[in-house]
This record gives structure tokens, sequence and C-alpha cells, in this order.
């Protein structure tokens, strides 16, 4: 009889601590890790480790999975890059609570903000739940290839309470914030991980309404926020447009904290038409926390990208009249008509805000945008760009931009580096990862499905900062891909290799490490697509004890569950 269910012999464990690694092995019973060290029993199942790192599973706090985690067991493109655990309903947008009347109006948000298509939300959604704690225990009738964690959005809890008065973005009445309390000290208590909100210009709807949340009041967030006292647990998720004044606004978020004592996390982008303004925050943040104040950051460790193609959701021309008639051909198709004369002059002659209903259409520039490639290339140079280009060649952006649609047959993308990317270097990502008090994060899984693929931020931070690059131990790359961002969101009985954690882990071929070229696929409902890409170096993933990925492929094992809010420390 074997004395551990799974024993990962001769790895070098980098325990999620930041401290150094050490050669060990690693045993595991039930869900558990239960020995770390020489194991001299046997496993039922063994891993040799012998060369490779082994980790913590990754803890992500900032995916969109609401609406597949419903439908999908599979937590693609995230789990596949040694994912475990993740938080979702970030942004302030989410399915719960929701009255029948009010599901379009959800579906019509997240569509816009987070590009899941309406059809496949329509298909997949099946609305068992009014409430968010219906909406929790509709969650846990589907094990998944890792654990899931809910925050309360504040869209959807300002619909059910206000109704159309929230869509027109009326000011909460008093008796509508004792309401949105109430809710969110009972969504705490049956286990959301905290509350989210939007204050983003770019979060619309694909008709171009406002997120219902834009600009609700001091009042209305610091009664939500005391709901979380009430329940004494939960944390405010927060993204916002910073204006009109950055630091009036981040004076706001913290005395919100004040008030509440919860912590909170906000979005912490470079804007490249306001570069500097992440200094003030990241200074605000900074003094909040040596203040006794938990306010973090959460930033990306690269350049936030858009990658515009034919094989897409999004290109620089999906407005245009013309493109609009050929949209719905297959590509092979799409592209002998724009490779017609006639088609391309006609095209490139009309206006491509006309036909778009792209949110971020407002922030699609040709400094910006570049040819992605084949291995991609997340750091483009300023000369490469095609405003660039196009000044050498003498020709239009839009020229160059329709050529680089139709290159590759068709199946090339354009890289658009939306934010973090304004010096044309990765000098802002760079200075957030030397600072302790933020997190890594950003990666939007489960959102932006046909037109961002961010979801690997962790294996991109691990090979570009820690491997190739060396600018950062990877130890302390590890820890804020697995303790630090665990304990951030509440999750205390994970993110360390140790006896008693939970038995996540990260088997990684070093060397090996990586993530190939996006593609689409068309996997979602009502036949959706979306962006996802392979992955190398993910020798075996580990979740609840179980392996669910060998080599980056899903082994079938479906240990992963819904997770009822923050989890104690062991011992």
């Amino acid at each position: 009889m074997a004395d551990f269910d799974l024993v990962i012999r001769g790895g070098t464990v980098v325990d999620g601590t930041g401290r150094v690694p050490v050669e060990a092995d690693v045993g595991v019973s039930g869900n558990k890790i239960t020995q770390v060290g020489r194991i001299a029993g046997r496993g039922t199942e063994e891993i040799d480790a012998k060369g490779k790192l082994v980790t913590p599973g990754f803890v992500d706090i900032h995916t969109h999975y609401d609406a597949q985690a419903v439908w999908d067991s599979h937590m693609t493109p995230s789990s596949n890059h040694g994912i475990t655990t993740a938080v979702m309903g970030n942004c302030g947008v989410g399915f719960a609570p929701c009255r029948p009347a009010d599901r379009e109006k959800l579906i019509e948000l997240m569509e816009g903000v987070e590009d899941i298509p309406g059809a496949v939300m329509h298909e997949g959604l099946k609305w068992e739940w009014e409430s968010f704690g219906e909406y929790l225990t509709a969650l846990e009738r589907r094990q998944r290839d890792m654990d899931i964690c809910a925050l309360l959005p504040h869209a959807a809890v300002r619909v059910f309470v206000m109704g159309e008065r929230a869509l027109q973005l009326e000011n909460a009445n008093q008796a509508d914030i004792a309401q949105m309390r109430q809710i969110a000290a009972e969504a705490m208590r049956q286990g959301a991980f905290g509350f989210s909100t939007s204050r983003s210009l770019s979060h619309k709807t694909l008709k171009g309404d406002p997120t219902p949340t834009l600009r609700a009041q001091e009042d209305e967030l610091t009664g939500i926020a005391m709901g979380m006292k009430d329940a004494g647990s939960g944390m405010l998720e927060m993204v916002s447009e910073w204006l009109p004044d950055h630091n009036a606004e981040f004076a706001m978020l913290r005395r919100v904290i004040e008030a509440c004592q919860r912590p909170a996390v906000f979005t912490l982008t470079q804007r490249h038409a306001r570069p500097e303004v992440w200094r003030d925050l990241l200074a605000g943040a900074d003094k909040a926390n040596a203040d006794g104040l938990s306010i973090r950051p959460v930033f990306a460790p690269r350049a936030i990208g858009v990658l515009l193609g034919l094989t897409g959701s999004q290109n620089p021309f999906a407005g245009c009249l013309t493109y609009r008639t050929i949209a719905h051909l297959p590509v092979a198709d799409r592209v002998a008509e724009m490779r017609k004369p006639e088609v391309k002059a006609a095209i490139l002659s009309e206006d491509p805000k006309e036909g778009n209903t792209f949110p971020l259409f407002h922030r699609l520039s040709f400094d910006y945008m570049f040819r992605f490639g084949n291995p991609p290339n997340y750091l483009p140079k300023k000369e490469d760009s095609f405003a660039a280009e196009a000044a050498r060649r003498g020709i239009t952006p839009e020229e160059i931009a329709y050529d680089a649609l139709l290159e590759d047959d068709g199946n090339a993308f354009i890289y658009l580096t939306l934010s973090n990317y304004a010096y044309g270097d990765l000098r802002m990502s760079e200075t957030l990862l030397g600072n302790a008090n933020t997190i890594m994060g950003l990666g939007d899984g489960g959102a932006h499905v046909a037109f961002i693929l961010d979801a690997g931020y962790q294996t991109w931070l691990l090979t570009h900062w820690g491997r190739d690059r060396k600018r950062f131990d990877v130890p302390e790359l590890v820890r804020r891909l697995t303790s630090d961002t665990a304990r951030a969101a509440g999750l205390l009985d994970r993110g360390v290799i140790a006896p008693g954690m939970k038995a996540d882990l990260n088997v990684i071929d070093w060397d090996r490490l990586g993530a190939g070229s996006p593609y689409v696929v068309n996997d979602l409902p009502a036949g959706g697509k979306r962006l996802m890409q392979k992955v190398t170096g993910y020798d075996a993933t580990v979740l609840s004890g179980h392996i669910t990925f060998r080599g980056g492929e899903p082994t079938g094992n479906l240990p992963g569950k819904l997770v009822r809010g923050p989890q104690a420390a062991v011992g």
C-alpha cells in the first residue's frame, strides 16, 4: 500500500515564499501537501521532477470567467498556464444579482465591456439564479480544471436595486444605498470575495451606453463597502479612468477604505495620453500602505495589447461600410476580395468610425500599432510602428495596416499596445515589479475573447523577466504569482509549498517554458470564437492533489471547485 497519493520527486522546490530554492520531494495525501523533504515512502502516482522547478499553483486575482464558468469545466486559456485558482467578477461586471427582466441589460454590458458575444451568452447562460447566493450555488454544480472565486459586481447590484435609474447614471438615494449595503453583506457571508466597481469611460455596451457604475458617488461606494465591513470580509476591486483629477479620485478611494477598513486593489496602467499619472497613483498606494491601509495596485508585466486581425473579432477597418459587406465571408474569400485594387481603394476611402461598435476604437493609434509576427513580438520598436513606417515610405498608416492584415493569407495579427508602452519599452512594468506593494495581474482570462490574449501573463513573467532578461530572481517572481496573490484574495490555505497547505502545484521545465502564437478556435456556445495558445514547459499541473495537465494538455481530471469566501491559514 502506498504511503502517499502523489509524490513529486527530486525537484527544485520554489516554495512561494521567496526563499532560496531547495531540492526536495513533495508528498501529497488527498488534497493536502503532507511532507516536503526527502521522502522514503512511495506514492500511488509519482512524478520525476529531477532538474525541474516545483512551484505552488498560480493564483490570478483578475479574471472574467463569470459566464464561461457557468457552461464550461475548462477555464482556458488560464488553467493551462499553471493557474490553479482565479478570482472572477472584476471591473464591476457580472451576472448576479439579476432579475429576469434585466438579463439582457447585463449581457449587453458584458458584451461591450469584455467582448464576449451576446449570442454566446444567450446560449450558454441558463439563468438558474436571481440572487448572488443562488448564482454561487449554480456555479457549485460544475467541477472544473481550476478553483474559482467570485466578486460581487457593482453594475449588477446597481441595476438590481435601481433599475432604469442605474442605466441613466442617476445618483443612488439613501434607500438605494441601504439596500446595496445589505446585498453586499449577504454576498460576503454567502462566499463572495469582495466587491468590484468600474469608473472607466471605456466600459460601454456595443450601443455606446456607459457602465451603470461610471458616476457612482462616494456615499454609494462607501455604503457598499460598509456592507463588507458588516460581514467582516471582502476586498474592494476598482478600475477607474482617474478623471478629471487623478489625485482627487485616489483620495476618494482612500476615504472609502478608511471608512470600511477592508483591503482594496485597483487597476494601474499607463495611458499613452497621460503617461506619468501612474507614478502619482503608485505613490498614493505606497503612502496608504505606510499608513496601515491596504490599497494595492494591480499591474501587467508587459504592454496590454490588442490583437487585430481578420480571424479575430476586430480590425482597423471593421467599421468601414465596404468591409462590412464582406465581413461574413470565410477568411480566404475575404482576403481575395480585399486584394482587389478597387476594394482596397473603397475601404481606405471610408470612415472606419461610421459602422464601428468597438468600445475601444477611440484608443486605436497607428503610433502604437505593429506587426505581431510569429513567434509573437511583445517588445516592438517605436521605429517599427505603422506610423513610423508610413512616414519612411511616404504612404498612409492605413495602407500599411491594410496590407499587414493580408499577410500570411489573412492569418496575421496586428499588435496594438493599448497601455503601458508610452515609453516604447517596459520601464513602467519593470518599476512596478520592483515595488512590493504591487500585485501582478490583469490577464483578463475569460474576457476580450477574440482580440486580447493576455491570460498567459504568468508564463511570460517567468520567461521574460526571470529566465531571458534575468532582471528578477525566480523565487521572487514565483512568490508574486502564488503566496502574494493568494494572500491578497484572502486565500491563506494555498500559494506555499508546505505541509498542510492545499496541494496545488506546478512542475516546470524551466528551459522549455513558453507560449506559442495565438490562434482562433470556435468552441464557445453558438459557435463563438476566441483566442487560444499552446504552452510548453508545464510538465504537470496539480490541483487539489490531482494532475489536471501534463505537458500543457488536459488529463480529464476536474477537481476544481467554487471557493466560498476567504480561507484560513493552516494550523
